[in-house]
């Protein structure tokens, strides 16, 4: 996050570990970075630091292939920057799959039912998780934590002295939302928020993952907020 208007979620994926190197799926397994994942690390920072942005917090795994990784971009970017760790953003549990190569699961599965596993939504491999598990797993703490965090300053639209409030909540793959944003909130801009009468605060509230996860891209982009 930055001293300026907006807020700014950057979000990274660790290097390359161990078990990535071998093919095996990893979930909550804790295999440490090889060489390529500490150098990925490094040039993740390198292009971190290209962006002039200070940070204030960082949001880490109990999985120490992400602690790793964002030690080593601090120490890229210059930065010492306050480490909140929670299981809650550990990596998608796999459950029995874990610690087996990839090629040898499909070979005793098939390629279709480890596909069904891998990337279905509400289907998961035996004794682990499904993407519909890891979204209610990590949802709550992104929203009431990491979100807490960004709407502090971030998504305001208006006076921030106006004698009203309107607070949208709105999940990027709602209809209806899309229609308000499309037909209702020009005559709001126009009308009261451009004439001080009104501050709008706009707040995402995912309905599902495509919604979580495009709400977390619109997080990160550095940029107008509103068009």
């Amino acid at each position: 996050m930055t001293e300026d208007k907006n807020n700014y979620l950057v979000l990274v994926r660790h290097g390359q570990s161990e078990w990535n190197e071998k093919n095996l799926f990893t979930g909550w397994k804790n295999p440490p970075l090889t060489k390529l994942g500490r150098q990925e690390a490094r040039k993740t920072g390198v292009k971190i630091k290209s962006l002039g942005l200070n940070f204030d917090l960082h949001f880490t795994s109990e999985l120490v292939r992400a602690q790793n990784t964002g030690e080593i971009i601090q120490e890229e970017i210059k930065q010492e920057i306050e480490t909140l760790k929670n299981i809650a953003l550990n990596e998608r549990d796999y459950g029995d799959l874990s610690g087996l190569n990839k090629d040898e699961a499909r070979k005793e599965w098939g390629e279709e039912q480890v596909h069904i596993w891998r990337r279905s939504y509400d289907i998961p491999p035996p004794g682990g998780e499904s993407l519909k598990d890891t979204l209610n797993r990590v949802l709550p703490y992104f929203e009431k934590t990491i979100k807490h965090e960004l709407d502090k300053k971030k998504n305001i639209l208006g006076d921030l002295n106006a004698p009203n409030t309107l607070i949208e909540y709105a999940s990027l793959s709602c209809v209806h939302c899309a229609n308000f944003h499309n037909q209702k909130l020009p005559e709001i801009k126009e009308n009261l928020i451009k004439t001080g009468k009104l501050q709008y605060i706009y707040r995402d509230f995912p309905l599902d993952m495509p919604a979580m996860l495009a709400a977390m891209v619109t997080n990160c982009y550095v940029g107008e907020q509103f068009h």
